[in-house]
């Protein structure tokens, strides 16, 4: 078992990383776009985040800048692939390199800590509600579960409207969209940028929280995102866009709470370093569920 401390710190980073689940949602599921660039868009967000804090910009002000970063990140992606007619995969490469040095260049070195100024959880530290105290790593991933389901209820709002379906029909056929008169170009362009905003914004929470950015923790974050998006689709039904939404935000947070189980368990033994050993299992096995029910309903199916 775990602790109650690591317990909640799951869900904070749960949490967090569901807005990153929901980014990749749109760009790969939606959109129908591998994209790379969340890798480069995601310490951008948290560098972009950390130095205008740092410098004296209001926190609130610093994150709305961070997601207008992640979005411009996003639209060059999308340039390179629809006006240049880059490969889409290599575009959102080219984008991720690029941002390496771009990250560097905004915080002037390796990482910007983030100890002693203001952040937007800086009020969440000594949180009294009804005279009662809560304690920060309760409060954290509640304020963050509250945002997450905000932009859920947001992003499923706008799938829904007349410029949503025309995204998605952008990426369940494209030929056919731009046959009714779909401006696709304009629809991957909207798209990535909303992706890429929505993962620099994870970025930048995930910086205050942490209390620091760093130009190396993009790392990976394709894979995260990968494995709670295929994780929650195959746990939860994905019949309407409300639920195929929902399914990432919830393979988000049990992702995390099984990554806290695997570090923190004594039956297993494994340490920090076993992370991406962990990550992979559990990508496979999100990937292969789908096909080992479909075949064990098959058998039941056939003996009766």
């Amino acid at each position: 078992m775990i602790s109650s401390f690591a317990f909640f710190g799951a869900l904070e980073t749960g949490f967090i990383f569901a807005l990153v689940a929901l980014g990749i949602f749109i760009s790969f599921r939606i959109l129908d776009f591998p994209d790379l660039t969340v890798d480069g868009s995601f310490p951008l967000g948290a560098a972009v985040a950390a130095s205008t804090i740092v410098a004296g910009l209001h926190p609130l002000l610093a994150t709305l800048l961070a997601c207008i970063a992640g979005s411009i990140a996003g639209v060059i992606t999308a340039l390179l692939n629809v006006k240049l007619k880059i490969l889409h995969l290599l575009a959102s490469i080219l984008t991720m390199i690029a941002l390496y040095s771009i990250n560097l260049r905004i915080m002037s070195g390796p990482n910007q800590a983030l100890l002693g100024v203001e952040t937007l959880l800086t009020p969440l530290d000594n949180l009294v509600i009804a005279g009662t105290e809560i304690p920060y790593y309760i409060a954290y991933p509640i304020a963050f579960g509250v945002l997450a389901l905000v932009v859920l209820g947001l992003l499923v709002a706008f799938l829904k409207t007349e410029l949503g379906l025309a995204m998605r029909a952008t990426g369940s056929n494209s030929r056919m969209a731009k046959a009714n008169g779909v401006n696709t170009s304009a629809m991957i362009i909207l798209g990535m940028a909303i992706s890429n905003a929505l993962v620099a914004l994870a970025g930048a929470l995930f910086a205050q929280s942490q209390g620091s950015a760093d130009v190396t923790m993009g790392v990976g974050v394709i894979v995260i995102g990968l494995a709670s998006v295929i994780g929650g689709e195959a746990l939860l039904s994905t019949r309407t866009i409300l639920l195929w939404a929902l399914a990432c935000v919830v393979g988000s947070i049990l992702y995390r709470i099984v990554i806290a189980f695997a570090l923190n368990g004594e039956v297993l033994g494994l340490q920090a370093q076993d992370l991406n050993l962990i990550t992979a299992v559990l990508v496979t096995l999100a990937i292969v569920a789908p096909t080992l029910k479909s075949n064990m309903k098959s058998k039941l199916n056939g003996v009766r």
